[in-house]
Parts: structure tokens; C-alpha cells; sequence
């Protein structure tokens, strides 16, 4: 299944006393989807899930489908290291109309192979949606092999995989191996045109919040086989997509939107605001008008 081609990881909008902002939620939603985004993956550590509530995320897939109205799939973040957790709100995600969800390799407990198999295949089993695996080593301090990948990618309702490895040899061996309609993700923006270059899909991006359209225009020129083009536009965006993770996600993405007049607010701890220089440093990016792209 393919969820489109930039997925956006959608911030969670927090008001000044710290709460969801439904109302700057429904904001960014109409902005993203008119920044070029195929998709909206909500709850995600870019939406600061380890420090939402169950309640605070039903409310925001809530806010997010109405707001999103059938125009773009909403993916919802249900995954956690607790098994029986991650099936209670996959199904409560469910009853609230999401189209898909997304489940991360469980962290902290650092499952083996075997292990990770079954915690995703009987989450799988416990819903109908369409599920998007997401390997990321570096948070979860263990890595999905690609033998484990290709076993679940053959359960029927597991149709794609984030993947944020950096590794491209095994990112190649999954798309080689997996069945027809199984896609791959870029989890990094900065390997979204090398991920498309051996049979990847897109990416579920962070930079989308700021340069979704030149991300798009970027992948539309490399699948119209204007390689040196799209070649050229991931060399200019690298910049903009490298001051977007100069501190812990989401805090520079969510800095930039308000730069942009984009309500996100503040982050929650432990996560802490970018210091006055790096505000600056921020700034001079991602102000300066992106006209620079050929088409």
C-alpha cells in the first residue's frame, strides 16, 4: 500500500499552559495539506508522544481526522514497548477513524528478532488497518533486521515500513525481497532522494512542516527522470533539512513554524527551547524565501 510520497510527522500544537492546542492543531493540519503533504502521521515522536496522555492522543487523531475531512490518510503513532498497551490504543484509533497506524520497534525492553516478530504480528492481527512498521534504532537501541522485516511484511495488513537506519544496503535487501505492494519509507529526510534511487517510495518527513512543496517538486522531478534536477534541489534543501535537527526533535521544527507565523508552542520537558543563538542560526535558514529550485 502507498500512503502517498511525503508523509509528514506531524507536531503536536501545544497552547502556553502546556496543553494540546486543538484549535492551532486544525491549523497546522490545512497548512500541511496545502504544503504538499500526501499524509499525515500523528503521534509520532515528532507529536512528542512519550509525554502524551492515551487521552491526549485520542484527541488529537480526533482533531486530526475531522480536520483532515478524506483529503489526506491519517496514520496514526500507536506503537509503544508495552504489547497490550499498543493493541488498546491501535483500537481505539481505530473506532476514531484513522487509516492506518504506525508501530515502532519496541524500545528500552530491547526484544530479540523473535521477540519484536510477535509484539508486531499480534498487534496486527488485533486490528484491520493498515499497518507502516518503523525501525529506528537509535531511539529504540535495537535494530530490526531485514529477515524480520521481510517475515512481517508478509502478513497481509503490515504494508510498509519506516525505515530510519541509514543502513541502504538493508534498506536495498527489503525492497528486493518484500512481496508487490510493501513499500519503504525514508525515516531521514536527508536520504529521501538516495532512498527513491533504489526503489524506496518517500519519506515520512519532519523538514515537510517548512519545505513539504520543494520536497515534492524534488521527487517529481527524479521519478519524471529529471535525475540532475532533483539531484540539485536535495543538494539546496540539505541545509534547511540539517537546521531542523541542530537540537532534540521537534524543538527547531517547531521553532520554525512559529518563524513561519505557524501556531506549534512550546515543547514539553524534558525536551527544553533552542537557546537565543541557535533561534538565530535557525532563523537565517530558514527565513531567506526558497526560489531558488528548478523545475
Amino acid at each position: 500500500m502507498n500512503f502517498g510520497r511525503i508523509l509528514t510527522a506531524m507536531v503536536t500544537p501545544f497552547n502556553q499552559h502546556g496543553q494540546v492546542d486543538v484549535e492551532a492543531t486544525k491549523e497546522l493540519v490545512a497548512h500541511l495539506i496545502s504544503n504538499g503533504s500526501d499524509a499525515l502521521v500523528v503521534g509520532g515522536t515528532t507529536g512528542e508522544s512519550p509525554t502524551l496522555s492515551t487521552e491526549e492522543k485520542c484527541l488529537l487523531f480526533e482533531t486530526v481526522v475531522k480536520a483532515a475531512d478524506g483529503k489526506v490518510p491519517v496514520i496514526a503513532g500507536t506503537g509503544s514497548n508495552n504489547t497490550q498497551a499498543s493493541i488498546e490504543l491501535t483500537q481505539k484509533a481505530e473506532k476514531l477513524g484513522v487509516d492506518g497506524i504506525m508501530l515502532v520497534v519496541p524500545y528500552y525492553n530491547k526484544p530479540s528478532q523473535e521477540g519484536i516478530f510477535a509484539h508486531f504480528s499480534t498487534i496486527a492481527r488485533s486490528t484491520k488497518l493498515p499497518v507502516m512498521l518503523y525501525n529506528i534504532p537509535g531511539r529504540s537501541a535495537v535494530t530490526m533486521s531485514v529477515e524480520t522485516t521481510l517475515r512481517l511484511a508478509q502478513i497481509p495488513n503490515i504494508v510498509a515500513t519506516k525505515e530510519a537506519s541509514a543502513d541502504l544496503e538493508a534498506m536495498a535487501a527489503i525492497i528486493e525481497g518484500a512481496p508487490d505492494g510493501f513499500s519503504l519509507y525514508s525515516g531521514d529526510d536527508s536520504l529521501t532522494l538516495p532512498i527513491l534511487s533504489i526503489g524506496g517510495i518517500g519519506v515520512v518527513s519532519v523538514a515537510s512542516h517548512i519545505i513539504g512543496n520543494e520536497m515534492q517538486q524534488m521527487v517529481r522531478n527524479f521519478q519524471a527522470g529529471q535525475v540532475q534536477a532533483a539531484a540539485l534541489q536535495h543538494r539546496q534543501l540539505l541545509p534547511i533539512m540539517k537546521s531542523l535537527f541542530m537540537a532534540p526533535n521537534p524543538t527547531p521544527v517547531k521553532a520554525a513554524l512559529e518563524m513561519q507565523g505557524i501556531k506549534a508552542g512550546p515543547v514539553r520537558l524534558p525536551l527544553v527551547p533552542l537557546s537565543a543563538e541557535q533561534q538565530q542560526q535557525l532563523k537565517s535558514v530558514i527565513t531567506p524565501t526558497m526560489n531558488f529550485f528548478v523545475s
